[in-house]
């Protein structure tokens, strides 16, 4: 699954796993992605997402058919 967020686009960060010793070793700071089904009444039909859960939140507040507006605008297929 990719590590993506449809709706804010959050994506992984990168940076160091510091050990006792100070030994500096890389590694990702994965976003916290769901899959997530909303039903959109404007089509009639079910789509499924992923999100973060931030967006989740947002998706909560705005609405559905606003989120899905955001996603296509950012030149997604939803």
């Amino acid at each position: 699954m990719s590590a993506h967020c449809q709706l804010t686009g959050a994506k992984p960060g990168f940076g160091n796993t510091i050990s006792h010793s100070h030994r500096r070793t890389s590694r990702r700071f994965d976003p916290n992605i769901q899959s997530k089904r909303y039903w959109l009444p404007s089509e009639g039909r079910y789509v499924r997402l992923k999100l973060s859960t931030k967006a989740i939140k947002t998706v909560d507040a705005i609405g559905i058919e606003a989120a899905v507006a955001r996603i296509r605008a950012r030149g997604r297929k939803v």
